[in-house]
């Protein structure tokens, strides 16, 4: 069945880009402005289709349209102008400023639509902004660019994964992400994790890392209900639309054109810690091989456990090593410090090559891309590639049908080290981050054996053997994930009339992705070793049927919209197999292992979704659009599982409106607009029906010694009556050019609540026979402002003259959980994380709040400290952070001159809060240089004693100081304030003139220097930690703000080529 379909495939392929007909031309020419100046950009799209294109660098365009059609040029803050075509082929246009902002935009459905006819926020980002750049994860290059929209990665290893959350999180069961669709196609970004976090799944790559960056033409990120509507209840997070290369073709020249881009940039760890070289390991000024770094000077002599020649014994002179290592038995050691942990981290490289080549003929036109990452990460063992190869097209038929499509295969591989989380002692699984930022200075990693060579087991410093050595763990503990992955289209578009058409397209995107665990036996993580084998797999099929008309009912009114029916099936199940207690060394199959556990699950649904959407168009400045979209989904029972979703925005433009301001120097533009949405998102498939429990092998009867399976009933008990989470969304929102388009604003506001939110864990009374149960019972709040704007204060009339651009967006989100669905005042439910230190929903309070253990405090709020001089802790959780951050911003500024382009993006985070173990570790063994100071004197805790009240006057050790109460101890104190200001990227650019190029095949020819993240500070934070804030060790979904030394974050910086043939 595979083969017909890759059958059908190619042969659509090669109608696509071979079928010609007479009815259409390819149109060509020059967009300039009033001085004669080229525009690049400018976005010209054949009147009442959605057949469009964008004029390059040069202001040069092609576009294929009929005799008698309508070209529609715009571009930001120039006035829109329509061109009727007659005979010509080539059309020159000149674009005037000031009277309008008629900006085409892809919005819901791949439809395009002047912005200025929207009521609801849309941010664009080009290609320019995303491709050729240091990252190769396209939703990481898009950080800061849009307002609303937060991305956080979960580390800086290569290949990681990322969090993406688009005004605020509106389910505290539910998925918060946001819909992917590339060309059309709605696309899986779902993170495979096989492992929970505390094992380590906070290092699962997400999906849409399958995308090439260099291959993407435009993305346009919907952020509001009213502008989602028409993708029902996926859409309810908001939506990334992506447009390729490949997906777009209609962009190619008349002329075949090869584009290839080529970039190298070295990959290095972001920061590392200011390590201080005044005491080694140790306890209470005394040697030790301890985990700690609180031992005596490096230049004692003769006592505390240093000889006089300032030595002491070498960590493998002890007993436990004698068979191994007979030539350290008394061997003695330098008691010195070592740059153990800067000799540990590497610098990676970052290879991509794209190669894109496009040709357009009469009437038809194709796209293919090949693209080629290789992506190294900062420490050994850490590998992500990437094999990109794309092909697309358009065809105009004789018989009014045209057709499009684009078909993309994706292999990806990846290696990473293990990540399990640590607390700043052995992980809680495979790790190789938890025991190396704390290497106590007197440590010489690289000048002592890992390996026993006698049984290829670990072997490292501590008396007892009992830490892993992390370069042990390099070599014997891998996580490898391999994808393949196929998604494409195929549309059909019938022109009934000049102003009516009807399309059917049929999408697919289908992958699998294998994932292995590998550790030998002889490590002290995972003793005894272990092999596990998870196989994913994903499909998704969607239809869509539509009738699309855009009809001018007289000299005054316009009507356009659509009529669709969307039906879409959605299949995955995954089988993994684990394997313990390794045999032989060195081999991994599960033949080698003595025991064997495996499960399996399949997950599948199907939604039907019928819309309509229309929008009447006053005198080109005032719009009125209504939509709705039903949708009944198939995992619900038949009274619950139909739900209509209405959307209603307005948009008014006074500037084209009102005689008196068309002519304005100071306001040469302004929207106002108004849009109210609503959604839902469904309980997961077979919620509502209840489980059942089946184990074979559980266990072995004592007394018979016959093996027992079990088939039990779940003990949670199922809801019949569960319905979807409902969302509603109120925003609105202006936009403006001022002062002869030199300022330009686009700010909204909104208001957004989810009521009848799923709680997966409802607490039952022990008589129903049942522990729990899903309830719709929560309700969360989203209120909040965005800000984009963009500054001209300097540009020239000459085409490569002097100019600089300021663009940049703030943005600030309340967050609340209104309720949490637990009846009693001040209950606690966690959702992320452990249920005693966790993210959690308290009714009243922001959204995931940080809890866990705090100082013990009395009436007054005074700390209590023990007899022991510590303070006393109070292990009931309770709200400890917040890791929302009180708002955002970003700041680019770019200067351009002769074909140079100097850039800088920066931004700031205000507030949220983050658990770091990171900073707890360093903190309380005493490695950096915040810990560089008088050892020898004691320090009295502020607080009260615990036993008579009175102020503490308990003096404790400087080793107790950190240990106990400023790194361990409470998890209160391993909270931090977050705020941080980074370069997230800087550039400097050279595009070659067109007289440098012309006794050569090259049409373009730029080089640019990047570097990402080179600088940044963590103001709130000990200034020797140098820690970046940037990471989240709970993985991809709900949890944030916390820190478990799962893997710090990346810079990178190099150069890229682009060249066009």
């Amino acid at each position: 069945m595979k083969t017909k379909f890759s059958g059908l495939l190619t042969l659509f392929v090669a109608l696509v880009v071979q079928i010609s007909f007479a009815q259409t031309k390819t149109v060509s020419g020059t967009i300039t402005d009033d001085s004669g100046v080229p525009l690049p950009g400018v976005n010209i799209v054949v009147k009442g289709t959605s057949t469009g294109t964008q004029s390059d660098f040069d202001g040069l365009y092609s576009i294929e349209a009929g005799e008698g059609a309508t070209l529609v040029f715009s571009y930001v803050g120039f006035s829109t102008k329509e061109v009727a075509l007659g005979a010509s082929t080539t059309v020159d246009v000149q674009l005037s400023q000031g009277e309008a902002l008629d900006e085409v935009v892809v919005t819901a459905q791949g439809i395009r639509k002047e912005k200025k006819a929207l009521g609801y926020a849309v941010s664009t980002i080009s290609s320019e902004d995303i491709g050729s750049k240091p990252q190769t994860d396209v939703v990481r290059a898009l950080t800061g660019k849009a307002p609303g929209v937060n991305i956080q990665q979960t580390s800086g290893l290569s290949g990681s994964g990322t969090n993406i959350i688009i005004r605020g999180y509106s389910s505290i069961n539910g998925s918060n992400q946001p819909l992917f669709v590339v060309d059309g196609v709605p696309f899986n970004s779902d993170t495979n994790q096989d492992r929970n976090f505390v094992q380590g799944g906070a290092t699962a790559s997400s999906r849409f890392l399958d995308l090439d960056p260099n291959n993407i033409a435009e993305i346009s990120v919907l952020k509001g209900l009213s502008a989602t509507t028409l993708y029902g209840q996926a859409g309810r997070n908001g939506v990334v639309l992506i447009t390729t290369k490949t997906g777009s073709s209609s962009n190619a020249q008349k002329k075949l054109e090869i584009a290839v881009n080529q970039s190298y940039f070295s990959n290095e760890i972001s920061n590392l810690p200011d390590y201080q070289n005044t005491y080694g390991n140790g306890f209470y000024q005394s040697y030790s091989a301890a985990f700690s770094n609180w031992g005596p000077s490096f230049d004692t002599r003769g006592e505390r456990g240093v000889n006089a020649d300032g030595t002491v014994p070498h960590p493998y002179s002890t007993t436990n090593f004698a068979d191994a290592f007979p030539e350290f038995a008394n061997a003695r050691y330098d008691y010195k410090p070592y740059n153990s942990v800067e000799q540990f981290f590497k610098t990676g490289s970052v290879i991509t090559t794209s190669v894109n080549a496009s040709k357009a003929t009469e009437n038809a036109s194709f796209n293919i891309n090949f693209g080629r990452t290789e992506d190294e990460g900062f420490v050994p063992g850490n590998l992500y590639r990437r094999l990109n190869f794309s092909v697309g097209g358009t065809a105009k038929l004789a018989n009014k049908f045209n057709i499009s499509s684009s078909f993309n295969y994706v292999r990806t591989d990846r290696d990473t080290p293990p990540a399990a989380i640590g607390f700043g002692s052995n992980p809680a699984g495979a790790s190789l981050f938890a025991n190396i930022l704390y290497t106590p200075r007197s440590i010489d990693l690289f000048g002592l054996p890992f390996e026993n060579p006698l049984d290829n087991s670990s072997v490292y410093y501590r008396g007892g053997n009992d830490i892993q050595n992390p370069r042990w763990t390099i070599k014997n503990i891998n996580d490898n994930e391999k994808v393949r992955r196929f998604y494409g289209n195929i549309t059909t578009t019938y022109d009934i009339t000049d102003w009516l058409n009807a399309s059917y397209s049929v999408r697919l995107d289908s992958y699998n992705q294998l994932n292995t665990r590998s550790a030998n036996k002889g490590g002290q993580q995972v003793v005894g070793g272990i092999f596990t084998t998870t196989s994913f797999e994903s499909t998704v099929f969607d239809h869509l049927l539509s009738l699309n008309f855009d009809k001018d009912l007289n000299d005054d009114f316009n009507l356009s919209g659509t009529i669709g029916f969307n039906p879409r099936g959605e299949y995955s199940n995954f089988v993994s197999t684990t394997s313990t207690q390794q045999f032989v060394y060195g081999i991994f199959s599960h033949q080698n292992f003595e025991e064997t556990t495996a499960s399996s699950g399949l997950n599948e649904f199907n939604i039907i979704g019928a819309y309509a959407s229309a929008t009447l168009d006053y005198k080109n400045f005032l719009y009125l659009n209504a939509q709705g979209r039903n949708d009944w989904f198939s995992s619900l029972p038949k009274e619950n599982r139909s739900i209509f979703y209405p959307s209603a925005s307005l948009s008014f433009v006074p500037t084209s409106a009102i005689e008196g301001l068309k002519a304005s120097k100071a306001i040469n533009y302004l929207k106002l607009r108004l849009g109210y949405g609503s959604s839902a998102g469904f309980p997961s498939p077979y919620a509502t029906v209840v489980g059942l429990g089946s184990g074979a092998n559980v266990f072995v009867n004592p007394s018979s010694g016959n093996v027992v399976n079990v088939l039990s009933v779940s003990d949670r008990l199922a809801n019949p009556n569960l319905k979807p989470e409902l969302i509603y969304e109120l925003e609105a929102g202006v936009e403006a050019q001022l002062f002869n388009n030199r300022l330009g604003l686009d700010i909204s506001v909104y208001d957004k609540k989810s009521k009848d939110l799923i709680i997966l864990s409802k607490q039952l009374d022990p008589s129903t026979g049942y522990t729990v149960t899903s309830d719709n019972l929560g309700e969360v709040t989203n209120k909040g402002i965005e800000v984009g704007f963009n500054i001209n204060p300097i540009r020239s009339k000459e085409a490569d003259g002097f100019r600089w651009d300021i663009s940049g967006q703030y943005t600030i989100n309340e967050n609340i959980v209104v309720d949490n669905g637990n009846e009693v005042e001040g209950s606690i439910v966690p959702f992320a994380g452990y249920s005693n230190l966790g993210n959690a929903a308290i009714s009243g309070e922001a959204f995931g709040v940080i809890i866990g253990s705090s100082i013990a405090r009395n009436d007054n709020g005074d700390y209590l400290v023990d007899s022991d001089g510590n303070y006393v802790v109070d292990p009931d959780p309770s709200i400890i952070g917040d890791p929302n951050a009180d708002w955002r911003s970003t700041l680019i500024n770019e200067f351009s001159f002769k074909g140079f382009t100097l850039g800088a993006q920066l931004e700031y985070t205000h507030g949220g809060d983050i658990y770091s173990i990171t900073a707890a570790s360093l903190l309380a063994r005493g490695l950096t240089t915040d810990t560089d100071f008088d050892r020898t004197q004691s320090f009295v805790l502020p607080g009260v004693s615990a036993e008579t009240g009175a102020p503490n006057d308990v003096q404790i050790a400087a080793t107790d100081l950190y240990f106990n109460n400023k790194g361990f101890g409470a998890d209160e104190v391993s909270v931090y304030d977050a705020t941080n200001i980074r370069l997230r990227e800087v550039s400097l650019g050279y595009k070659f003139p067109k007289r440098l190029l012309e006794n050569t095949p090259l049409g373009n020819l730029t080089i640019r220097i990047i570097g990402q993240n080179l600088w940044y500070k963590a103001v709130n934070f000990p200034d020797g930690l140098n820690f970046d804030p940037e990471v989240s060790s709970l993985g991809v979904g709900n949890g944030q703000g916390f820190d478990y030394l799962t893997g710090p974050t990346a810079k990178r910086y190099g150069f890229s080529i682009n060249m066009t043939f």
